[in-house]
């Protein structure tokens, strides 16, 4: 995560939580795991999915009503063609009684097996349907606290956590590893229920009829699972491919849209097309074949299915010829057979669904075991009424170990001086800052704001010390009066407004045709760069901190305004310590004293006058940006 986009939306420590960005992708949302494609195989499954039943824990009596519930309705559907086929066999009887004037149809009889029937069905589509309803619910409940607990998780974790890793990454943790989790409790688990009671139940059913039909349909059973393995083997390396290339090219497409502008500019639409088409056809190959061979997987069980039928069709007649079954019997057992055949792709489908799903909650909870922020331990009680004094005793740090930035930093900022952090690139003015905010511990020294060390202060305390505005502009999907007020709670509309005259915001946003009630889009690409910035300003304007951080806080906005906004600046850092840093030198000549940085050192410090008349390294940094015959020229002459 960009540290420096975070921490502008921190003006103050009581800011609100972030409102969340929607993402952008391509491709299905959710979808579900594909029936032949091979998951993402879990490094410890037994492990994992301890820790997601241990989630469950809470709604286990739901669960085991629901496995009950599914329980019950598998036994009545599967009791179903036993009692159906009766009525078959008291149909066929009757023909045979009337057939040789011996009797009559009893249709009395068959009336009452078929409302039996028809009473269990429909009480198996009931129970099916409540425990649908509970299971979905626990889904959703689990749902929730997962999210709930990675974004609780998030804010534990320290900035460092952030500097190397994809933020796509993360995202696809709260988004797609919960959603696979999410379909494998509210869908998976209860067919993996129903699925293991039908096969066993019908197994059962089945012996209860006759022995030898039940052995003929399950020497069925090894040529269907030989025909699994065979399509799901030669399916397999398209479906990676297929997987890899979406993501490729989902990349593409939102990296071209992204810089829309830039591509057009420089004439790049024949390259990102060719690009793009490249992509596309492997994609379309390993697609057609993966779609291909699965789709054949059906087919190819209907004809085994058949071949079961037929099988078990002769057999039944032979059987029913010795009368050894009824045809009752017969018709049940064909529809056992239908009912034994289907659960078994249904469980190996589930196995490989379960396979991803703790492939995918493994990912959630190595997450939600990562390292968090040390707990503020508050030694002494937070200084009330800041004044502003700011001391840095030889601070050493550095994001990686043993690659120093900071390299023993000592420094001392009086109450209300306004404080010019200058420096080439990489000097440590930014990483400075973030020491300040509490963003980042030094690896030794110590920070101390009106002589408390700010280690002992909570950082919510720290930061709500501070006003910071930034040189990357932060904004949220939403109104100008509620990008403005973020941060400040129980603010009126009066005091926005204020606010936003002041930093030359109120001329544009009265332009607006809703005010201050105009909409941010989600890229807030409806309103200028320069307008952005002054949002920012006039942000954090309101908030009134007791000390302001400035980075490049006016690089985006045109000279004119950069003008108005440096004398808004300099009424609101009135009377309060401010640390500005710049890179155009000709903003910060009237700081009170300017903090020239290189290698994470000190090397100069004092006025702009001071500093100009030593003709050392701020000197030659101010003289870089002036020509030969530039003022500088004629003081260090």
């Amino acid at each position: 995560m960009n540290t420096n986009e975070k921490s502008n939306s921190m003006n103050t420590a009581g800011a609100s939580p972030m409102p969340r960005r929607r993402g952008h992708g391509f491709g299905p949302p959710g979808g579900g795991p594909h029936a032949l494609m091979p998951g993402e195989k879990s490094k410890d499954f037994k492990g994992t999915m301890k820790k997601l039943i241990a989630y469950l824990g809470p709604y286990r009596w739901g669960l085991l009503v629901a496995m009950v519930l599914a329980t019950a309705a598998t036994i009545l559907a599967i009791v179903g063609p036993k009692i159906l086929g009766t009525a078959t066999t008291t149909l066929f009887e009757g023909v045979v009684k009337k057939l040789t004037r011996s009797g009559d149809i009893d249709f009395t009889k068959i009336g009452g097996i078929l409302m039996t029937v028809l009473g269990l069905y429909v009480s198996s589509a009931i129970l099916q349907y409540i425990q649908g309803w509970i299971v979905s619910g626990i889904a959703v409940k689990i749902t929730y606290t997962l999210r709930k607990d990675i974004i609780s998780k998030i804010n534990r974790m320290p900035f460092r956590a952030f500097d190397n890793t994809n933020h796509g990454e993360i995202l696809s943790r709260m988004t797609n590893d919960v959603d696979t989790v999410n379909q494998t409790l509210s869908q998976s688990l209860s067919q993996m229920i129903t699925s293991v009671m039908t096969l066993i139940g019908a197994l059962v059913m089945m012996l209860t009829i006759s022995w030898q039909m039940t052995l003929v349909a399950l020497a069925m059973i090894p040529l269907s699972i030989g025909l699994v393995q065979i399509i799901v083997k030669r399916s397999q390396k398209y479906f990676k491919t297929q997987q890899e290339y979406l993501g490729h090219l989902n990349g593409h497409i939102e990296e071209v849209f992204g810089a829309h502008t830039v591509v057009k500019a420089f004439g790049g639409e024949k390259k990102a097309v060719a690009a793009f088409d490249e992509l596309n056809s492997t994609l379309y190959q390993s697609a057609w074949k993966s779609q291909f061979l699965s789709s054949i997987m059906m087919p190819l069980m209907n004809f085994v299915g058949n071949l079961g039928y037929v099988a078990v069709a002769v057999s039944g007649g032979w059987l029913a010829a010795k009368k050894m079954v009824t045809v009752g019997d017969i018709q049940a057992f064909l529809q056992y057979v239908r009912s034994f055949t289907q659960p078994i792709t249904q469980v190996a489908n589930i196995s490989n669904v379960l396979q991803q799903t703790a492939a995918a909650a493994e990912r959630i909870f190595d997450f939600l075991a990562s390292e968090e922020e040390q707990q503020d331990i508050a030694i002494g009680e937070a200084p009330k009424g800041i004044k502003g004094k700011v001391e840095f005793r030889h601070v050493h740090f550095g994001y990686l170990q043993g690659q120093p930035i900071i390299k023993d930093f000592s420094a001392t900022v009086l109450p209300g001086q306004r404080v010019a952090i200058v420096g080439p690139t990489g000097a440590g003015k930014t990483t400075l800052v973030k020491l300040l905010m509490r963003f980042y511990e030094p690896e030794s020294g110590e920070v101390l704001i009106d002589g408390v060390p700010i280690k002992d202060v909570p950082r919510s305390v720290v930061r709500s010390w501070f006003g910071m505005v930034l040189q990357d502009t932060w904004l949220f999907s939403g109104t100008v009066k509620d990008n403005i007020a973020y941060g400040k709670h129980d603010v009126s509309e009066g005091e926005i407004t204020e606010s936003a005259k002041a930093t030359h915001v109120d001329h544009f946003v009265r332009a607006f045709p809703e005010g201050y009630d105009f909409v941010l889009n989600e890229e807030t690409t409806n309103i200028s760069q320069g307008q952005k910035q002054l949002l920012t300003i006039a942000r954090a304007m309101l908030a009134k901190p007791p000390m302001l951080i400035l980075d490049e806080a006016t690089s985006n906005v045109d000279t004119h305004t950069e003008l108005l906004i440096q004398k808004a600046m300099l009424s609101l850092m009135q009377g309060r310590t401010s640390f500005v840093i710049a890179h155009r030198l000709s903003t910060i000549r009237d700081a009170d004293l300017i903090l020239v940085m290189d290698h994470g050192d000190i090397v100069e410090q004092g006025t702009h006058e001071e500093l100009l008349a030593k003709c050392g390294f701020y000197a030659e940094l101010y003289n870089s940006q002036f020509d030969e015959s530039g003022e500088m020229q004629r003081v260090c002459s």
